[in-house]
């Protein structure tokens, strides 16, 4: 026994120095990135318009924060755990990690054990004689009754395939690279639910900033509603001055039905993206003030970075690194197999009799298989592999290209969107003035309504645009930080496969805040 012990021992030696890996080995491909951002000397506005610098400083994981609103952060805060996007892209990075252990599970020898009884009643005929020669009177068909044998078989089979060529190797480092896509993806899954948190509470603020727009709106109508109804009343304008005055009152109520629809519409949204029911939030979120942010500096990191910040870019790299090592996979196919195989068993008429020498049957030796004909199969499958190689590389330079269009189409719309705002601005200043002037003017005499109605309309439409253009500022500002890779995108921890899984199926580890 011992003997044959040092005989495996120095197989497997023998098979681990000539072992080798096949196929070709991975090399993080150069994203192609430029070392500045071409658009930052430009990204700056005008001093008047209270712009904020774009910098070559590392982006800020909590970017949030730049908009200085409690609220949003506390939302943020809860994002984590509460999201199930990002809980369902948990789970399945718990699922790429069991079935990387199960991959690797290959490795190691394989051992079974086994045991049986069987109870064994030969038959009379068995026993002492045929059938035939019982009843011809044979001598020899001498009737007696066998006597029943118990037999007791236990042992063991161990196996170990030998990886020589590294067919295993390049399947565990597949599976290895198949878990870093799912941690990218759950990173992903994660920085998209923060956008669309923050983008939704700016909308939010937003919307509600209209509701007051129109109802600050609606007071001066009616003020000037009131207005030719005394003059009116006094002989001075005709009923057609009212009437106008009072379709314009309308006309601002019924702005009201649908900004109050798209209020309820995204407190919903974020509730949504919290797991809570409708509405739940409303208490929360019912009042507050639009979202402006004035960042004096805003950090975007250098185009190198993006590669290693993105979890998408990094995802796109991690399968073009499962397509190369399954390249491995199919040539290992190609080579002979080599498998160690040994069992010891235990035989006896009974159970106290297994121990003994006799009764252990051993056996050991290697096995052997080379594929001969496969019908094309190995040299297909080889070609797949690398086809599907060639994909997720263009797929990586897409993925790559589309994150450089996001950042910079980010960057011109929230530089342009802010020169927008400054100028919308300046134009209802003007208005107000304009409208107060036209209102003194009518009341002397010296105008006609039709100037103060044209002048109420046209300024409720500057604000309305102008707040418009600062929801459009913020939101752009989320889009940037989102296109840069801005978030947990390297703290946020991996939950452990062992996490455990509440009643809905999410993974109940604790997130970071």
């Amino acid at each position: 026994m011992g003997h044959k012990l040092h005989t495996v021992a120095g197989i497997s030696v023998t098979f681990a120095l000539a072992a080798c890996t096949v196929g070709p080995d991975f090399v993080r491909p150069d994203a192609a990135l430029p070392k500045r951002w071409f658009t930052i000397g430009s990204a700056a506005a005008p001093a008047s318009a209270g712009s904020s610098a774009a910098v070559h400083e590392p982006v800020d994981p909590a970017w949030w924060q730049a908009f200085h609103d409690a609220t949003l952060t506390s939302l943020v805060r809860r994002l984590a755990d509460a999201n199930l996007d990002v809980q369902t892209a948990t789970v399945r990075l718990a699922e790429s990690r069991f079935q990387r252990g199960a991959v690797a599970s290959a490795r190691l020898p394989s051992l079974n054990g086994s045991a049986r009884y069987q109870r064994e009643n030969l038959s009379d005929v068995s026993a002492k004689g045929s059938l035939i020669d019982r009843l011809l009177g044979s001598p020899n068909s001498t009737i007696s009754s066998a006597k029943p044998t118990d037999l007791f078989t236990s042992g063991f089979d161990a196996s170990w395939e030998l990886d020589l060529w590294g067919h295993v190797r390049r399947q565990v480092e597949a599976a290895d690279a198949q878990v870093q896509s799912s941690e990218e993806q759950r990173r992903d899954a994660l920085l998209s639910s923060l956008a669309e948190t923050a983008r939704d509470y700016i909308q939010l603020r937003g919307t509600q900033t209209l509701i007051r727009i129109a109802n600050d709106n609606l007071k001066i109508e009616r003020d000037i509603l009131q207005l030719t109804q005394t003059r009116q009343q006094k002989g001075l304008t005709t009923s057609l001055d009212v009437e106008n005055a009072a379709a314009q009152v309308e006309a601002v109520r019924a702005q009201l039905p649908s900004l109050e629809q798209q209020e309820a519409q995204q407190i919903n949204a974020l509730s949504f993206l919290l797991d809570l029911p409708p509405d739940a939030l409303r208490g929360e979120l019912a009042t507050g003030k639009q979202v402006v942010p004035r960042p004096a500096r805003v950090p975007i990191g250098i185009p190198s970075e993006l590669a290693r910040r993105r979890p998408d870019i990094r995802a796109a790299e991690a399968r073009l690194h499962t397509a190369t090592a399954n390249i491995g996979v199919a040539v290992a196919e190609f080579y002979p197999s080599i498998q160690l195989n040994g069992s010891v068993g235990f035989d006896a008429l009974k159970v106290a009799s297994q121990l003994t020498a006799s009764a252990i049957p051993t056996s050991f030796g290697p096995s052997i298989s080379m594929p001969i004909f496969e019908g094309g199969r190995l040299k297909a499958t080889l070609q797949l592999r690398k086809a599907q190689q060639v994909e997720a590389a263009i797929a990586y330079h897409r993925t790559v290209l589309e994150a450089w269009h996001e950042v910079v189409n980010a960057l011109v719309a929230y530089r342009t969107e802010r020169q927008r705002s400054a100028r919308l601005a300046r134009q209802v200043e003007h208005l107000r003035q304009a409208l107060s002037l036209a209102r003194d003017r009518y009341n002397d005499g010296v105008t006609e309504f039709t100037t103060v109605l044209d002048t109420a309309r046209t300024l409720l439409q500057a604000e309305q645009d102008h707040a418009q253009s600062t929801t459009n500022i913020s939101t752009n500002l989320v889009q940037l930080y989102k296109a840069l890779g801005g978030g947990w995108e390297l703290t946020y921890p991996g939950a452990p496969p062992e996490a455990p899984i509440n009643a809905q199926g999410a993974s109940t580890a604790k997130k970071p805040t």
